[in-house]
């Protein structure tokens, strides 16, 4: 019957080698990392790609990487449309006039959803 200083010395000797096997997986992570970082050198060099191009930000400080641009917002998608056209995602802030005038008209807005 194993005893529990066994095991626990059998967990020791696990977590030993997990710590090694996760250096050499780094180790490897760094190399390759390095093959990435000069292949891509050599592509944005041969087809003359610019910063801008790639959205990174140019001003960069000490110890400081790039960051790319967030993407603009976009409205929601439009779930109901009024009678001439108008669209509403029925999302945050204030409802639309045509909304706000077919409610008080005694409507609902599920006579304005999208099917």
């Amino acid at each position: 019957m194993t005893t529990l200083a066994e095991i626990n010395s059998q967990i020791q000797q696990h977590d030993e080698k997990i710590a090694e096997l996760r250096k050499q997986a780094e180790q490897l992570r760094n190399q390759e990392r390095a093959g990435v970082i000069e292949e891509l050198r050599r592509k944005i060099a041969e087809y003359g790609i610019t910063a801008s191009d790639l959205r990174l930000s140019t001003a960069r400080g000490p110890g400081k990487r790039s960051v790319s641009a967030s993407p603009a917002k976009t409205a929601g998608a439009a779930k109901y449309r009024s009678p001439t056209g108008e669209t509403w995602s029925g999302g945050r802030g204030r409802k639309p006039r045509w909304v706000v005038e077919a409610l008080a008209a005694g409507k609902s807005l599920e006579e304005f959803e999208i099917q």
